[in-house]
This record gives structure tokens, C-alpha cells and sequence, in this order.
């Protein structure tokens, strides 16, 4: 099957960029681009694209409102933020606003691809590298975890919560189960309950919740 794909970027040359390496892939075809927020919220609506890469920084409506009010219309949206850190100081907002992902606009072919095929099924992508980057810059504007949150890790096994520090690492499911000797297979049944016993959307919230407790990052 075909991943469709929307480009949301205002720079027309970076949106012929990343058409030349998704469409040179036998699985993915670009369906629509936006050239600003509101353009993408109206073609999300109109085209049902799979999977979105959203720039931060467009005129009007930027990408971290667009991607709030698409994911309000449609909340099973995948949203990939393509972003440069050291510019888009709002960038983390995409995750409160339903990003699956995170993708920095340096990244190679080959990350651009995964990071879609990953969101694409339903998995969240959010580098090794992207993460710290992030929690770096962000991670002091995270409120602090409450009693609550903290009771939640209760809930996990012993490997569960070995597996749950590995996902806030930054580990993919092959790097989780060469760690730890599984199968893939039984590393997505360890996330999955890792995340209805959490309460918790994806992998990219894992993040944000390990930090919160001070387990990694601090």
C-alpha cells in the first residue's frame, strides 16, 4: 500500500526537495502541498493525506496551530514537525498540539523515510538526537510531574519499566529488542501495554513523562 503524503512548508524549493526523495521511494507519493498554515488545515480536510510534514515557521497561520486544529478535526492525524532547533523556539508546542514526530530539517533521506514509515503505522518517531535536542532546549518549561504521574509507573512490570526507560532513551523497536533479547513483535506488545497503562498517546509522551519524573534527561 501507498502512504500518502502532505508537504506543509513556505519555501517552495525545500517542498520540491522533499518530493524528489519520498516519490523516488516505491511506497510513498505526495498527494498535496501547502504553502502556509492555513492552506494545510484546508487541504488535511480536503485530501486525507496519511501522513503530514508540517514546517514550524510559516506566514499566517504557523505549523504548531495548524497541526493543533487539524488534529482537533481528525485527532488520528499523523503529523510529522520538521524543524530547526536552534530557530523554531515553539517547535515543542507540536507535541502538545498532536504531532506524532519530530524531524529536523538537516536530516537525511534515509531519516525522512523511516520517520514516515514509523508514523505511518501508527508508531511515533522522535530521534535519539531530536529528543535530547529538545528536552535541552525545552525541558525546563515542562511543568513538574505530580503524585499522579508518578503512581502511574506502579502499574508497569519490572521489564515493562526497563522497556519504558529504553523508549525515553530514544530506542526504535530493533534497538529495544537487541537490547533486551525480544522479538520485535513482543517488543510492540511491551509498548503497547506500556502505553494503555500509562495512559499515554505514544513514544513521544514517554518522553515528556520520564522527564517530568526526572528519569532521564536532569
Amino acid at each position: 500500500m501507498q502512504t500518502r503524503i502532505m508537504l506543509a512548508d513556505d519555501q517552495a524549493l525545500l517542498r520540491t526537495g522533499f518530493r524528489m526523495v519520498l516519490e523516488a521511494e516505491d511506497d510513498f507519493t505526495v498527494v498535496a502541498e501547502a504553502g502556509g498554515g492555513a492552506e494545510a488545515i484546508a487541504l488535511a480536510a480536503s485530501v486525507l493525506p496519511d501522513v503530514i510534514l508540517m514546517d514550524v515557521r510559516m506566514p499566517g497561520i504557523d505549523g504548531i496551530e495548524a497541526t493543533r486544529q487539524i488534529t482537533a478535526a481528525r485527532p488520528d492525524s499523523k503529523i510529522i514537525i520538521l524543524t530547526t532547533f536552534d530557530l523554531d523556539e515553539y517547535a515543542f508546542g507540536g507535541l502538545r498540539a498532536g504531532a506524532r514526530g519530530f524531524l529536523l530539517k538537516d536530516a537525511q533521506p534515509s531519516e525522512l523515510t523511516a520517520a514516515i514509515r514509523a508514523v505511518a503505522s501508527g508508531d511515533a518517531s522522535v530521534s535519539s538526537r531530536v529528543t535530547r535536542r529538545m528536552l535541552e532546549l525545552f525541558g525546563s518549561k515542562l511543568p513538574a510531574a505530580d503524585d499522579e504521574d508518578a503512581s502511574r509507573l506502579g502499574a508497569l512490570t519490572e521489564r515493562e519499566r526497563e522497556v519504558f526507560l529504553a523508549i525515553a532513551e530514544g530506542l526504535s523497536n530493533p534497538e529495544l529488542a537487541e537490547r533486551f533479547f525480544l522479538s520485535e513483535s513482543t517488543v510492540k506488545s511491551h509498548v503497547g501495554r506500556i502505553l494503555a497503562k500509562l495512559g499515554l498517546r505514544d513514544r513521544v509522551h514517554v518522553v515528556i513523562l520520564a522527564y517530568r519524573l526526572g528519569l532521564v534527561g536532569r
